[in-house]
């Protein structure tokens, strides 16, 4: 620690990344990174942006990637707000729309950042803890608050909120912001974009990391009342003008024209998915049923830590969670054909 820290330096716990190994020959399912790579027509975008025009700074505005998320979901461009990665989002969103008397209100077992940036900007929160089979009951979330914010699907648990279930949320909580994280919408839900024009209390977060393959690129953008955007804009001109790169840009504007390729990859993940959980099923384990691209496991007999251990000792993986609740759970990527086989022969031998 340093005497020169502020005084909240002193206090925080930082959000811990997935682990990102330097050794070669790995099978990595610990991140949730789509197997497949992004779009070709992204790829050849980033190379066509890569000139002399890179000594210009970006457009502050990144309105062409704007327009290119609002034309794809049928909004118009300010209901639009985009930044350097959905966590950036997140961290603008938790700075503008949350500091308020009452408590913040997410689940128990969520994303491990939402009580890091409680911390970072002085929010109080509060945990609701989710059912005995990790559902969200929304009852429990019918009390004062701040806003609302929780993963759909949940992550780590990967457990989908019916989208009707969220409209009665919106409707009970029309005072404070609900914010829906969708991360992983693609893999098996229905985004509730659809709700934007209708509660102006509502914003939904989306990421190009997962289903559009460009976490290396980080763009993650916003979804909601112009008013909610706005908020969220003058906090990001009062931090950073350009988030957004002109690389970034062009990726993004690529990817979203590229329907095809997009739904040929949610779909090999998804059929993926499902078998993997059947073949973890006929090794014993216990699964909580995933609408994302990864599953969430646990097996009866063995210890999740120690299987986590053998799995890394014979090259492959996963992600391990110490909290009490999840303690004997593994989330597992779903990762590519030969990815997968290897995971489960590796498991067939452990167990």
């Amino acid at each position: 620690m340093s005497r020169f820290w502020s005084g909240i330096v002193h206090n925080l716990q930082p959000y811990v990344p997935g682990e990102q190994p330097k050794a070669a020959n790995l099978v990595k399912l610990n991140t949730n990174e789509n197997p497949y790579g992004p779009s070709p027509k992204a790829l050849e975008a980033i190379r066509l942006a890569t000139s002399d025009t890179l000594r210009l700074y970006p457009d502050p505005n990144a309105q062409a990637l704007k327009q290119a998320i609002a034309d794809y979901n049928q909004l118009d461009v300010s209901q639009i707000f985009v930044g350097n990665g959905s966590d950036e989002v997140l961290a603008h969103i938790f700075h503008a729309l949350f500091q308020h008397e009452a408590p913040l209100l997410f689940p128990d077992i969520t994303y491990s950042f939402y009580p890091v940036y409680s911390q970072l900007y002085q929010i109080e929160y509060k945990s609701i803890a989710l059912t005995d089979d990790f559902s969200i009951n929304i009852d429990d979330y019918k009390q004062a608050n701040s806003g609302i914010i929780f993963p759909n699907p949940n992550a780590p648990t990967g457990r989908l909120l019916a989208l009707s279930d969220i409209e009665t949320l919106l409707k009970f909580n029309v005072d404070s912001v609900v914010v829906i994280d969708e991360a992983y919408i693609d893999f098996g839900g229905e985004s509730a974009v659809t709700l934007v024009n209708q509660y102006p209390n509502l914003l939904v977060i989306q990421t190009l990391s997962k289903s559009r393959s460009l976490a290396g690129i980080r763009l993650g953008y916003a979804m909601g009342h112009a008013d909610l955007i706005d908020g969220l804009v003058r906090v990001k001109d009062s931090f950073n003008s350009y988030p957004i790169d002109s690389l970034a840009i062009s990726a993004g504007v690529a990817s979203f024209a590229d329907q095809n390729y997009f739904e040929q990859t949610c779909t090999k993940v998804m059929t993926s998915r499902e078998h993997v959980v059947k073949e973890l099923n006929e090794l014993g384990f216990e699964l909580i049923p995933s609408a994302a691209n990864f599953v969430f496991a646990r097996h009866p007999q063995f210890d999740a830590a120690e299987l986590a251990d053998g799995l890394r000792k014979q090259g492959v993986i996963v992600r391990h969670f110490s909290q009490d609740r999840v303690r004997q759970y593994l989330r597992i990527t779903i990762g590519t054909t030969e990815e997968n086989q290897q995971l489960l022969a590796v498991l067939d031998c452990l167990i």
